[in-house]
């Protein structure tokens, strides 16, 4: 069994609420799930307006596939419109 984890560091410099956070986030997580079969939370920065980190993760039988689908959720992530990517740790073992 081959587990992929990625930790994303992100900006929503739109949101000048915590609510308007959560509704951002909402969205892409269920995005992210569904499109990409991934858990997704978010662990850390919770109480910060603009700010996220975001924990995702991933299991399967191959290194390359679990690595390809944490580069594909990264590269759609830098093209989410509400969302600037900041930086991201992926780890597969």
């Amino acid at each position: 069994m081959i587990v992929g984890s990625l930790e994303i560091r992100a900006v929503i410099s739109d949101a000048q609420s915590l609510k308007d956070k959560r509704h951002v986030l909402k969205s892409l997580k269920d995005v992210l799930k569904n499109k990409f079969n991934v858990a997704v939370a978010e662990v850390d920065d919770n109480d910060l307006w603009q700010k996220t980190t975001l924990g995702i993760a991933t299991v399967g039988n191959d290194a390359k596939f679990v690595n390809s689908v944490l580069d594909n959720v990264v590269n759609f992530i830098r093209g989410f419109p509400a969302v600037q990517l900041i930086d991201y740790d992926l780890d597969v073992m």
